[in-house]
């Protein structure tokens, strides 16, 4: 039977083992009551979906129209889906195309927020976009206007010849590039004809992408909607899981835009008429100029 000199000091040796031991052993993880947010903007036009080819693919009341209002919704549904297994917590879908309501809300990956309609500000496409967002993607996007061996190619409306800022055209999806460079996130993605496709990665640099068609004089080449949405789900997943690879698009103000129009005759403070159908304006906010350009395009 030990004694109580001894049974106390072998409780005390055992006792600092024990706290020796402990101080040794590393921490476990606690676990995070909540995952850190990973927020995805995807901007959605229409000229650029699989199979459209005419203008009454993407407006008016014709049959096409109504069929192809819901392949918009599929292939956003499919960027939706590509988004959610990168990780992402929350999707918002800027419905983009003319009157802003074209995808009907029962349509969409009920796990996106859809912003539909026309707003009033001048980041319109990307109207909802913000510094809490981690990347951009867009879908459905055409070229600029003029561009050769391209769908449907435009700048915002038939109207414009050519919109550039310091110096450099930019079709829709470069001014909208830059919107989001403002709040310091980067376009990861893109799907459309080949034509935007290889403007954007002139602009942006090497970023992803799908080629969903390709134009052969007035007509298309390119793939089933079904194969196209497929190729967009694995594209956004991949670009959403490289987004640390990719930088905002950025110029250095002051922003200085010519903006050349078939018809003009519109009028906005500070903005100049330099020649017959141009306007220019130089401001070191980028938004005044896109109000600019809204004014008088």
């Amino acid at each position: 039977m030990l004694t109580s000199r001894f049974s106390s000091r072998l409780r005390a040796a055992l006792t600092s083992l024990a706290l020796v031991a402990l101080a040794g052993t590393p921490a476990l993880a606690q676990p995070r009551s909540q995952s850190r947010p990973l927020k995805v903007f995807v901007s959605v036009d229409m000229e650029g979906l699989a199979g459209v080819v005419s203008g009454s693919d993407v407006g008016g009341t014709s049959g096409d129209y109504q069929y192809f209002r819901k392949i918009m919704a599929q292939e956003a549904s499919a960027a939706v889906a590509g988004a959610w297994s990168a990780g992402a917590t929350e999707v918002v879908v800027r419905d983009s195309h003319g009157a802003k309501q074209n995808m009907l809300p029962g349509d969409l990956d009920p796990r996106a927020k859809l912003l539909r309609g026309a707003s009033a500000g001048p980041k319109n496409m990307m109207e909802g976009l913000d510094s809490t967002f981690a990347a951009v993607v867009f879908i459905g996007y055409h070229a600029r206007a003029g561009t050769p061996n391209a769908i449907l190619a435009h700048t915002s409306n038939g109207n414009v010849v050519d919109f550039s800022i310091n110096g450099r055209s930019l079709p829709e999806g470069g001014y909208n590039a830059l919107v989001a460079g403002l709040y310091g996130v980067p376009v990861v993605f893109v799907a459309g004809d080949g034509a935007v496709v290889r403007q954007l990665r002139e602009l942006l640099g090497n970023v992803d992408g799908v080629a969903v068609k390709e134009a052969i004089g007035g007509a298309i080449n390119g793939m089933s909607p079904t194969a196209a949405q497929d190729a967009i789900r694995l594209g956004v997943e991949r670009a959403v899981r490289a987004r640390a690879t990719y930088r905002p698009f950025a110029m250095t103000p002051p922003y200085a835009m010519v903006l050349k129009v078939a018809k003009d005759g519109k009028t906005f403070d500070g903005a100049s008429s330099s020649a017959k159908g141009e306007y220019t304006f130089t401001s070191p906010d980028l938004l005044a100029v896109l109000s600019a350009f809204n004014a008088l395009k």
